[in-house]
């Protein structure tokens, strides 16, 4: 299959504020055409920025901003081959349906005729068919979206940015329209560039996702590779949950974590180096005391409905198992876990900052959300 061009690149891009704040630094990402790109990370990291940089709403303090080769650094965001759907969607409170979807057509001076054929298909493309008419506030949330993804492709943009477009609406509904916007991103064929601080959002949607942090990317992969494979202690903690130990490598192939060694997949570090050992929840095994690698006391146990997270104190260290089989709080059990389930990381700056489940609950994880909703 013929590899596709980078539609978008940004090469060196640092964004300064007038106060002084440095928002992006030193930020490299190339875009292939027809690409679902995720940029994911917390309140703050530069993801928003990204996105404007993109669009031609900030310009870049430094580095050049590229597409289809050409560099577009000054160009104005309306001379510019993109569209942007915001979190609150923007739509004209003062105009029905039809004229919201209608409203960019209407700006470029097109004919009536091909207007009125170019909305129709447009409707029926989001399943929006009789709608034309209808009060902008008297939709739904999920419907406000559809009109406000129909309004952003009707000019065919070669770009779609998308600022956390699903973050009003409630859970079965976002995850509806996860799908959706899926579909019709595979649909138009055109490149979509997608910002959410959701990290299921992200894995379930994306070809590509960009893990941020403090305006640097932090990892660019597949889903499956940034699940799988974390480069450093700040992404294997963002994306999903992780067991984070300090250990070493005393040769390749084995790793020294929790007081013994085990045999690993990895290779390639200095004799006994010191590195960040990272054990996905789901990848440990509960056997009886005798068969286990280590042994613990479970602590804690917390049903999910698919499955147990189960809380396992092993000499001070509280690990966390994603098991559907119940262990009861108060019990000791063994602990089995298979080479390919230990991820040797080097060494970074995020490493200590992330590790056991000790202060893990329901509340804090609650707390957080709404902080982030909050800002």
């Amino acid at each position: 299959m013929e590899e596709k061009k980078n539609i978008i690149d940004l090469r060196n891009i640092s964004v300064v504020f007038e106060d002084g704040e440095q928002v992006l630094r030193d930020f490299n990402l190339s875009i292939r055409d027809g690409e679902f790109v995720t940029l994911l990370g917390q309140s703050g990291c530069g993801k928003t920025t990204t996105l404007r940089v993109i669009a031609g709403f900030i310009e870049p303090s430094a580095g050049d901003v590229l597409f289809d080769g050409k560099k577009i650094n000054g160009v104005p965001p309306y001379q510019r081959p993109v569209n942007t759907i915001f979190q609150r969607y923007a739509l004209f409170p003062h105009y029905n349906v039809f004229e919201n979807i209608a409203f960019g057509l209407r700006l470029r001076k097109v004919p009536e005729a091909e207007i009125r054929q170019r909305v129709g298909e447009m409707l029926k493309f989001v399943n929006l068919e009789g709608f034309e008419k209808r009060d902008i506030t008297k939709l739904s949330g999920g419907q406000q979206q559809r009109v406000a993804i129909a309004r952003a492709v009707i000019n065919k943009p070669k770009v779609l940015l998308l600022d956390e477009p699903l973050a009003a609406l409630d859970l079965k509904l976002r995850k509806d329209m996860q799908n959706e916007l899926k579909n019709i991103q595979k649909q138009l064929g055109i490149t979509f560039v997608y910002v959410t601080h959701d990290q299921e959002e992200a894995l379930s949607m994306s070809d590509t996702v960009v893990v941020m942090n403090e305006g640097t990317v932090q990892q660019i992969g597949t889903p499956v590779d940034i699940y799988n494979e974390p480069q450093n202690a700040f992404v294997a903690d963002f994306i999903g949950e992780s067991n984070i130990l300090d250990g070493h490598m005393p040769k390749d192939l084995v790793a020294h974590f929790a007081g013994k060694d085990f045999v690993c997949l990895d290779k390639g570090f200095a004799p006994n180096e010191e590195v960040d050992i990272v054990i996905r929840p789901e990848d440990v095994d509960i056997v009886p005391v005798e068969q286990g690698m280590l042994t613990g006391l479970v602590t804690g146990v917390t049903f999910r409905g698919v499955h147990f997270e189960i809380i396992v104190d092993i000499e001070g260290f509280k690990w966390m198992i994603q098991t559907t089989d119940f262990s009861p709080e108060g019990s000791t059990v063994g602990l089995h876990i298979e080479p390919d389930a230990i991820h040797v990381m080097k060494k970074s700056k995020y490493s200590g900052l992330y590790g056991d489940f000790s202060s893990y609950s329901d509340e804090i994880d609650q707390l957080s959300e709404l902080t982030e909703e909050e800002e």
